[in-house]
């Protein structure tokens, strides 16, 4: 899995890019099919946000976090990233698992 960091009034230090790459190796345990990831860290009036949009086989997932805690901000982001992907996962074992049970049509004569 590729990762795009990039950060809006913020230092990337080599310790946050390494934070965020532990973090979301998480994701790729989970779903293999992961094939580019964007991560964006903002610091703002508002707190301190992360934002990433996932791109899989057959989906995008988008996701974001604020808080005041950049780290706190990226643990928040990956659980609902986690989330979204275990559900793209179960529609597709859902959908696969539905078309295989389907019995063969009878020809009528």
């Amino acid at each position: 899995m590729q990762i795009n960091i990039t950060g809006h009034h913020v230092d990337l230090t080599d310790s946050l890019k390494a934070y965020v790459n532990e973090k979301f190796s998480k994701l790729e345990r989970h779903f293999d099919q992961v094939s580019n990831t964007h991560v964006i860290l903002t610091v703002d009036k508002q707190g301190q946000k992360a934002e990433a949009t996932v791109h899989m086989s057959g989906n995008d997932i988008f996701a974001d976090c604020i808080t005041d805690d950049m780290y706190a901000s990226i643990d928040g982001l990956v659980d609902k990233l986690d989330r979204q992907v275990k559900k793209h996962k179960e529609k597709l074992k859902n959908h696969l698992h539905h078309k295989q049970q389907q019995p063969p049509e009878q020809a009528v004569e």
